[in-house]
């Protein structure tokens, strides 16, 4: 395997649009999230904060919400999209608010996707949409169809709309031209997404690839899964698109597998979710004629793994059919390293009201001191800059 190399340690690179006082909170903040402890506390008084309608959102604002989000609405994120672009970095904007399931909301987020959609069309920065299967649809509607049970009349009307709203996100990305990533979910939920994901490809995806659904490399079955959707297209004559990552939802998945008794959908262990992460890169990349692949992950082992095999199938460092993402506000010494030498890049910026994305924040953090290395790495950048700075 030939070895394309890019230096993820360099940190002038990776903090060039950082001023001192940002790169002293980053340091501040993800010191604070290494502290488990600390992380509980904070969320609790966050929550506790935001319930009882205390003053905290300046704070939060300053804070946690400025580093990890690009702004309250789309325009507020434009000084900071503009920013990475003329670095080689893209963005994905991602309204972040989560939790609200009734149909008025639905309808709301169908509008903000399009509205988002016209703001990417006018916008090089910006080559992607995203969207969660369940910010336009109820959760148990998902469910239900994912575990064979029957809809009631009124049920299906809803999941009638659901599919409404999928297509109506898709075929609009496909008229401005602009791809559509749609995040996956819990396991118990994800079938019917991913079966009408599938079908939305084989509607949408025929001369290039617009829609994508998202792989969770965590799950054991996705290999599996991959191969079997693929065999489909090529004989139905489409282009599937997957967003890669290695998935968020694992404590929630185990516990859920134990307690109701059944085999969890969930490799066993880290080492166990790298391989499947890895052997469904090498299995896209082996196929990029048929398969475009965005892969959303932190990781510099895999990042260079795709550079590697990007160079042995003599993939162009710039083809459009592979992307690379990091979350805004993390992982900079990837995504800025590796857009100086050309590939195809793109932050995920997500951006709503500070009240309404704390959900997502707090989860941010949550998964931040799970994931074993993460924050101590971003420490370690930081500091190494802080350093480089002073000399």
């Amino acid at each position: 395997m030939s070895n394309s190399k890019v230096d993820f340690s360099n940190t002038k690179v990776a903090f060039h649009l950082k001023t001192d006082a940002e790169l002293e909170r980053a340091y501040f903040l993800f010191k604070m999230i290494s502290n488990e402890p600390l992380v509980r506390i904070g969320t609790a008084a966050t929550n506790f904060a935001l319930k009882t309608h205390l003053p905290v959102e300046g704070l939060i604002r300053a804070t946690v919400f400025d580093q990890f989000c690009g702004g309250v609405n789309a325009e507020d994120c434009m000084l900071k999209i503009d920013q990475m672009y003329n670095s080689g970095v893209y963005s994905v904007l991602d309204y972040s608010v989560e939790g609200k399931q009734e149909e008025e909301q639905f309808e709301r987020i169908l509008n903000q996707m399009c509205t988002l959609v016209d703001f990417a069309d006018e916008k090089e920065a910006i080559p992607f949409a995203v969207f969660k299967p369940t910010a336009v649809g109820r959760f148990d509607i998902y469910k239900k169809i994912s575990n064979s049970i029957a809809l009631t009349p009124e049920e299906q009307k809803e999941w009638d709309c659901i599919q409404e709203r999928f297509h109506k996100i898709c075929s609009y990305g496909k008229e401005k031209n602009i791809a559509i990533l749609v995040d996956a979910e819990e396991s118990w939920m994800q079938s019917a997404a991913d079966n009408l994901l599938l079908e939305l490809m084989r509607t949408y995806n025929k001369d290039k690839v617009v829609v994508y659904n998202t792989l969770q490399a965590y799950r054991w079955d996705r290999l599996e899964y991959l191969k079997k959707v693929h065999l489909k297209a090529q004989k139905e004559g489409f282009k599937l698109g997957f967003k890669l990552v290695r998935g968020a939802y694992m404590e929630k998945e185990r516990e859920r597998a134990q307690s109701q008794n059944y085999t969890s959908p969930i490799c066993i262990s880290k080492d166990a979710t790298d391989l499947q992460f890895n052997d469904c890169l090498k299995y896209i990349l082996k196929n990029i004629e048929t398969i475009s692949v965005f892969f959303g992950t932190h990781n510099e082992q895999s990042t260079q793994l795709v550079l590697n095999l990007m160079s042995d199938y003599k993939i162009k460092v710039n083809d459009n059919r592979v992307w690379f993402g990091q979350l805004f506000g993390m992982s900079d010494h990837i995504s800025f390293n590796l857009a100086k030498e050309g590939y195809n890049v793109a932050k995920y910026v997500p951006f709503g009201p500070v009240r309404d994305v704390m959900p997502y924040l707090i989860r941010r953090a949550e998964e931040n001191t799970s994931v074993a290395g993460q924050t101590n790495r971003e420490l370690n950048l930081i500091s190494q800059e802080k350093k480089r700075r002073k000399t």
